[in-house]
């Protein structure tokens, strides 16, 4: 009799409940009329199955509950802070940390420390917070990567990659001494969570070291790069992710983290160096933004819970059963005929608008109004990663285009079961069997940082 496994289950079983209330259609429509049509501005209580994002919503474990029950809130040298500084050390490498209240504090600090006004950022494409922090520290953020990660419908199995080249003509145009890093990320978000390769950091690392440039990392979700690796990079199969993780960290000279992702928590992030020069100035400004560098906006509860949670990151099991989930909704959606971005990235599907959509143009927001729609039919909340996302170039004032047109389904980690993918999937589907009846949108309130967050939108009467 075979005992070779043909199916597989998540690595933990289920102890608590939070039930969910399916709404009507008509208070679905109430909600997102007066949500502006942004999905951002629903309220969570309208919501069926929420795959707005994966940061803060993951489930934290039984270890992590007990934890928050072993917080030490003394406002200066916690125990919980040495208990994260040895698990950061331990499990990433780097000397020095400061904990942040998530990770775009981490971000408003380094980019306060190194980027002087005219300097130039390179990266494997922007991130939203990211970007914002680098251009209010007086910087330019430049692409730097593969142009495959362009293409929804490429099959490069490494779309996070950095094309040196394009690095070089940055190079060449602005000289080293403007830039003060190139910005890496582990699973590219805006690329459709594609990972980055172990060779590409290793030539890149080289690279910047012969131009004496930092590498700073964008590790929210370098575990799930890792798996990839793993997963898809010769020489690695036999490897654990743990092992890998400490790799791509070794490869960089410091890195942001919002530990609501990969490290398992509802909120915190954390800043980590390995030089003195640039932790001695970034504890300066911690004291300033965020709180005493032993605490850095949390309470001790939430540093202890983040630091049992990267030690859970990095469990195979833990990852493989995270991604594969991943891959089965991407699947059930491929096997239907819908586009999505090619190959399934780590933490989420996403959706080609342009290709589902093809008669909105850009300009009247079709990711937007896709992912309106999917809410409208079955209360799944999505996200747009687009031209909205994208907001305006600070030189015109228009739109910035980007290439990709993206409806985000961002999987929360621990959270839901194979059941709810499936009653995605099907949404997806019948929103995919009556797209030609979808309409474009106006923008009719926009912010003046990060608008996809508050943008307000009305349906067009046709596309």
């Amino acid at each position: 009799m075979s005992t070779k496994h043909t199916s597989w289950a998540e690595p933990y079983k289920i102890k608590m409940v939070e039930p969910l209330f399916m709404t009507t259609r008509a208070q679905r429509e109430k909600a997102m009329e007066e949500a502006g049509y942004n999905t951002f501005l629903l309220k969570s209580e309208d919501v069926y199955i929420d795959l707005l994002t994966d940061s803060g919503t993951s489930a934290m474990s039984d270890r992590q509950w007990a934890g928050l029950m072993l917080g030490d809130e003394a406002y200066a040298g916690s125990r919980n802070f040495y208990h994260l500084e040895e698990a950061i050390q331990r499990y990433y490498g780097y000397k020095y940390v400061i904990p942040t209240h998530q990770g775009r504090g981490a971000e408003n600090i380094i980019s306060q420390v190194l980027i002087k006004p005219g300097d130039v950022v390179p990266g494997n494409m922007y991130f939203t917070t990211t970007k914002v922090h680098q251009e209010l520290a007086g910087g330019t953020f430049a692409d730097i990567i593969v142009d495959e990660a362009h293409d929804p419908r490429s099959t490069f199995p490494f779309k996070g990659n950095v094309d040196l080249g394009k690095l070089q003509a940055v190079i060449n145009t602005y000289g080293a001494k403007s830039i003060p890093y190139v910005s890496i990320a582990t699973t590219v978000n805006m690329a459709g969570g594609q990972p980055i390769s172990l060779a590409n950091l290793r030539a890149l690392r080289e690279f910047t070291t012969k131009h004496g440039i930092r590498v700073i990392h964008d590790m929210t979700r370098v575990a799930e790069n890792a798996y990839m690796i793993k997963l898809l990079e010769e020489g690695n199969a036999d490897r654990s992710v743990a092992e890998i993780v400490k790799e791509i960290c070794s490869l960089t000279d410091g890195a942001t983290m919002s530990a609501k992702k990969d490290a398992l928590v509802n909120i915190g992030g954390f800043l980590a160096t390995n030089e003195w020069d640039v932790y001695e100035e970034a504890r300066n400004l911690v004291v300033i933004y965020e709180g005493l560098h032993t605490y850095g906006g949390l309470a001790g509860r939430d540093m202890e819970a983040m630091a049992i949670g990267i030690g859970e990151s990095v469990d195979d099991d833990h990852i493989r059963a995270r991604v594969g989930q991943v891959f089965y909704l991407g699947n059930k959606l491929i096997d239907a005929g819908i586009p999505v971005v090619l190959p399934i990235g780590t933490f989420g599907v996403f959706l080609d608008a342009k290709a589902f959509l093809p008669h909105v143009p850009q300009d009247h927001f079709p990711a937007q109004a896709l992912a309106s729609e999917i809410y409208l039919d079955s209360g799944v909340r999505t996200m747009e990663r687009g031209i909205v996302s994208a907001g305006r170039d600070k030189k015109t004032g228009d739109h910035c285009y980007p290439e990709l047109e993206l409806v985000r389904l961002t999987i929360p980690r621990r959270v839901y079961t194979q059941a709810h993918m499936d009653v995605i999937a099907e949404s997806v589907q019948r929103v995919f069997e009556h797209r030609d009846r979808i309409v474009g949108l106006n923008l009719t309130y926009e912010p003046k940082y990060l608008r996809f967050f508050q943008a307000r939108f009305e349906k067009l009467i046709s596309a």
